[in-house]
């Protein structure tokens, strides 16, 4: 094998004094393993591609600029000589992950020929592997240092096509059957990958901040179609401030986006409480006036503050969703489960569905069913994930906690 020069336009490894979002490509000839390993790669933080064929692997180099290449090693997968071949003459600079058993003649075989080329290699991970093997497989690659605050400017995210909405399974508390999703504005940072929204989100006085409303609902409508072919009709609820009711140009294009497909039940629409409270007379309106149009208020993050909901001059609203504070450690604290009680049957009197938001542990989850919660959402049930693997995945609700009788 030829040695060549280091290419000149190779990734940087910091911005400024910030290391930056490593970069994984995953290689193998199997479409089922290569997104497994993607996702999970994801999952710590990585920014990943993928290679099937051997002759891609050169071109994704000079592209992608990878720190990492996951090799995944076996009899009748990809040709693992073309894949050394295309490492070292690209003079690829990161370090390699062979998936395999370490004593297997494959493997070392690779590791020989790596080391004798100069290119860093870490301890093989054997098959089966979990998260945590994996992560501390690559620990040494993984970003010390968070994104900043503010990332970048929302702006140019838009206008760059950095952002996209996530998705987390709702479940019906009794039968434990997936029951809608809410979507979640996520940025993909080409520096420092995926970026949560607290890092990015505008006030909603930004002159921005219309702009991204107007990103999310038409985003959540393409995803609603993406979803359909995919895997069937899913109700979907997106998240907007109540300053958004008070443009009517706004609201109109809104109730014109939904689609007329027959298997489309309606969008939600969540409310921060305090802003449904804020802006009562607002929301309250537009609330009894989207319903014509296929669309429903939700009132979000309801807490000690749900005696002012008693208040409201009218009730038009689909669901109240407990602040997720009142549903950490409910189990074991009386005062939550009054709270929760009291939402629950606010709720019930006005026909609205009651959801538990914030479930991590089967705990917290077995008291929100007691108390009569008709929705759980939460990490226990699954996290907020990107709309293909969203697609992909179902629930693994069975191990998540027993089906209470």
């Amino acid at each position: 094998m030829e040695q060549v020069n280091i290419s000149e336009h190779a990734r940087a490894a910091h911005f400024g004094h910030r290391k930056l979002t490593p970069r994984a490509c995953v290689v193998d000839s199997k479409k089922h393993l290569r997104l497994f390993l993607s996702d999970a790669l994801e999952d710590l933080g990585f920014v990943t591609c993928e290679c099937g064929q051997a002759g891609d692997l050169a071109g994704l180099l000079q592209t992608e600029h990878p720190d990492l290449i996951v090799l995944s090693v076996c009899v009748d997968g990809i040709n693992v000589g073309e894949i050394l071949e295309a490492i070292v003459r690209k003079n690829f600079s990161g370090k390699v992950l062979v998936i395999g058993q370490p004593d297997s003649i494959m493997v070392k075989a690779v590791r020989q020929i790596v080391d004798e080329y100069g290119i860093a290699i870490l301890p093989s991970l054997p098959t089966p592997f979990g998260a945590a093997s994996l992560r501390a497989s690559v620990a040494e690659l993984l970003p010390a240092e968070p994104a900043p605050s503010p990332a970048v400017d929302v702006a140019e995210a838009l206008k760059a096509g950095w952002l996209e909405l996530w998705y987390q399974q709702k479940i019906d508390a009794r039968s434990l059957a997936p029951d809608g999703a809410e979507a979640l504005v996520r940025m993909r940072h080409p520096a420092w990958g995926v970026v949560p929204p607290a890092y990015f989100i505008p006030d909603d006085k930004d002159p921005n901040f219309r702009a991204l409303s107007e990103f999310v609902v038409g985003r959540a409508i393409e995803d609603w179609r993406y979803l359909l072919e995919s895997q069937g009709p899913v109700d979907l609820s997106i998240n907007l401030p109540a300053a958004f009711f008070g443009n009517d140009a706004a609201v109109r294009d809104l109730c014109r986006a939904m689609p007329t497909h027959p298997a489309f039940r309606g969008l939600l629409i969540e409310i921060d409480s305090s802003e449904a409270i804020g802006y009562a007379d607002l929301v309250v309106d537009a609330a009894r006036a989207l319903r014509l149009h296929n669309i429903a208020l939700t009132v979000d993050n309801v807490g000690a503050e749900w005696p002012s909901l008693l208040e409201l001059r009218s009730f038009p609203f689909a669901e109240l969703k407990v602040d997720r504070q009142f549903i950490s450690g409910c189990a074991d604290d009386r005062l939550k489960q009054t709270v929760c009680r009291r939402i629950i049957e606010l709720a019930r009197d006005n026909g609205a569905r009651a959801v538990a938001q914030g479930i991590e542990t089967r705990a917290d989850f077995l008291a929100a069913h007691e108390m009569g919660f008709d929705l759980v959402q939460g990490h226990l049930f699954g996290k907020p994930v990107a709309v293909r693997k969203f697609a992909r995945s179902r629930p693994q609700l069975a191990s998540a906690s027993d089906t209470p009788s």
